[in-house]
């Protein structure tokens, strides 16, 4: 194991002890062209930067390398993270957590599932689409990091629309979203290493949306459906997109 105080000399760890939060989840995928992403995002803070942190596994890297130039620069940074995981890695190379999301973020980093031709885009395959929206909203600029692959003709080409709902009203959310004449499936999304449904961060859970069109109204109608709570559709958001 790389010694924790050679990358991050402000800690005051032994060589072998292990961080929570300094390895993702699984193995990264394009891990080296992902890190040199990362290290061109990280370079974008300066010292008083309010950060919003995305997840996924780019934005897990990008936490690192905003760790290293905080332990090397001593700068000051206030991270908002998206999500739970995010938050560990940040809180395991000592970058400053503020958990509420404040009315003002400088910046955010984050990826997306789909982007189409007009800029909207699909979020929320990992889980912290809620979050997300709130760091999006409060951002005055915004990087979306998301390669060729992620390109799309129309919105729900390659994943569905997940949509996160109060857990009292799910079933009510379910039978209406079913209703819908554009919509071909409506999924529980379901744990891998737990039984049950996939619980978010806020203690709800998450339908997964198949669609057949998604129109500019939709995101409309879908947070029109009382007990849910957020959509991944993400649209009206200007932003820099940086490719793999």
């Amino acid at each position: 194991m790389k010694q924790v105080n050679q990358v991050f000399p402000h800690k005051k760890y032994g060589d072998d002890m292990p961080l929570l939060g300094l390895e993702w989840c699984r193995p990264i995928s394009n891990r080296e062209a992902k890190e040199k992403i990362a290290r061109g995002v990280a370079r974008r803070a300066s010292s008083g930067d309010i950060i919003g942190a995305g997840s996924g596994s780019t934005s897990f890297l990008t936490v690192l390398a905003l760790g290293e130039r905080v332990a090397k620069e001593r700068l000051d940074l206030i991270i908002i993270p998206s999500s739970l995981e995010i938050e560990l890695a940040c809180n395991a190379v000592g970058l400053n957590v503020c958990k509420v999301v404040p009315s003002y973020i400088s910046w955010c980093f984050d990826g997306a599932d789909e982007v189409d031709p007009l800029g909207r885009l699909i979020k929320g395959r990992g889980g912290a689409l809620y979050q997300e929206r709130l760091v999006f909203t409060a951002a005055r600029n915004r990087v979306v990091v998301a390669d060729n692959s992620k390109t799309v003709d129309r919105l729900g080409r390659n994943f569905p629309v997940p949509v996160e709902v109060e857990p009292a009203w799910v079933q009510s959310v379910y039978v209406h979203l079913n209703q819908l004449d554009h919509v071909s499936n409506v999924r529980l999304r379901m744990g891998v290493a737990k039984d049950g449904p996939v619980i978010t961060e806020s203690g709800r859970l998450l339908l997964d949306v198949t669609m057949s069109q998604i129109d500019e109204a939709d995101e409309e109608l879908l947070l029109s459906i009382s007990g849910l709570c957020c959509t991944g559709i993400f649209s009206g958001f200007d932003f820099e997109r940086i490719s793999e």
